[in-house]
């Protein structure tokens, strides 16, 4: 029998809830299967960080580095600035295991309304490639003179020529995959003259490695607009690390919640675990009154499945998944419904077990 080794690691706020039950869905799909998930939970986020001074042990990364992958709920508390609680643990991961690759679908599942007039579910399925290790995210700059009138604060955007092509790179090969071959390229270079010029020079060369992939290039300005009205017109889309995050939660809006919407940050190399959450946040005023919606988290778990090489469990979970959706009275109040989380949670557990 073949043992996936899970870490799991909550977090803050709704994580706490939304993370067990995906566990609970997880052991229900590998009943009766020739595979077992060993989870070990990683308590880490605000309250460690309340007993520590930090949000995750110095060395936490040892722990997680031979594991098949990792589970994770949300960072974010509101007694902590969020610039620790996001660098202090999530980033910490993601960028000490260089987990590149940001992979965020998005599609209008079935019995869910979209804010889009008129639009269809063919219209809506598009997959996002947020860069995940450089940009606007990494982390460079600092402050002098604070409380000063002369006080100045800097934020460095560092793209590298090996971070850019990879990314691009791993982006064409993802639409390659995908039936229309469609790549729109984010940028915005008319104004951002050094970093984004190279973005774009480096997109026109790595599309000539796919001649089969059409591709096209938007301001990443003007792309908020093609994404609501024009919606049909895009597929799989690259940005960098800030553009890709602003335009995901957009796209996660347009689908029709937040509350749905997974993630993947990948190491396409396979060097280090993989980490696989969803994208709602923490949502601390909600937390702790079962009325998170499971349903994001639950869809990071079927990416994580096809990254571990389950594709048929993946498709299993992915139909359950979609079964309980198609119901209005299975749907928690960020999509307009009154189902509480363990309503989701059980009904996706029926509909695996038939």
């Amino acid at each position: 029998m073949k043992t996936y080794n899970i870490a799991s690691i909550p977090g803050d706020g709704i994580g706490k809830e939304v993370i067990p039950e995906c566990e609970i869905v997880l052991q229900a799909l590998a009943a009766n299967q020739p595979i077992t998930f060993a989870f070990e939970r990683f308590d880490w986020g605000g309250d460690y960080y309340r007993q520590h001074g930090k949000m995750m042990p110095d060395d936490g990364l040892e722990p997680l580095r031979n594991k098949d992958a990792i589970l994770f709920g949300s960072a974010g508390d509101p007694n902590i600035p969020d610039h620790i609680t996001l660098w202090g643990l999530r980033l910490k991961i993601c960028q000490g295991f260089d987990q590149y690759a940001n992979v965020r679908p998005t599609r209008i599942l079935p019995g869910i309304e979209t804010p889009l007039r008129h639009c269809q579910p063919n219209q809506l399925d598009w997959v996002i490639v947020r860069e995940n290790s450089e940009g606007e995210y990494a982390g460079l700059g600092g402050r002098a003179h604070q409380g000063h009138p002369i006080e100045v604060a800097s934020d460095m955007s560092i793209m590298t020529r090996v971070g850019v092509e990879r990314i691009q790179r791993f982006a064409f090969k993802l639409a390659q995959s995908r039936p229309r071959k469609h790549l729109t390229v984010i940028t915005k270079s008319n104004a951002q003259r050094h970093a984004m010029v190279m973005w774009d020079e480096i997109a026109r060369d790595i599309a000539r490695e796919f001649p089969d992939v059409t591709w096209d290039k938007e301001l990443v300005d003007a792309a908020t607009a093609r994404m609501v009205n024009r919606p049909e017109s895009l597929d799989t889309i690259v940005a960098t690390n800030l553009h890709a995050d602003v335009l995901s939660d957009l796209a996660a809006a347009l689908a029709g919640s937040l509350g749905i919407a997974p993630t993947g940050n990948i190491d396409p190399e396979r060097r280090y675990p993989s980490m696989f959450e969803p994208i709602h946040g923490s949502a601390f005023d909600i937390m702790g009154k079962g009325l998170a919606n499971p349903i994001g988290t639950f869809w990071s778990a079927v990416m994580m499945l096809n990254h571990l090489g389950e594709p048929t469990l993946a498709n299993r979970l992915m139909q359950a998944i979609e079964a309980v959706t198609a119901n209005p009275q299975l749907h928690t109040r960020d999509l307009g419904g009154n189902a509480m989380m363990k309503d989701v949670t059980n009904a996706v557990c029926e509909e695996i077990s038939q």
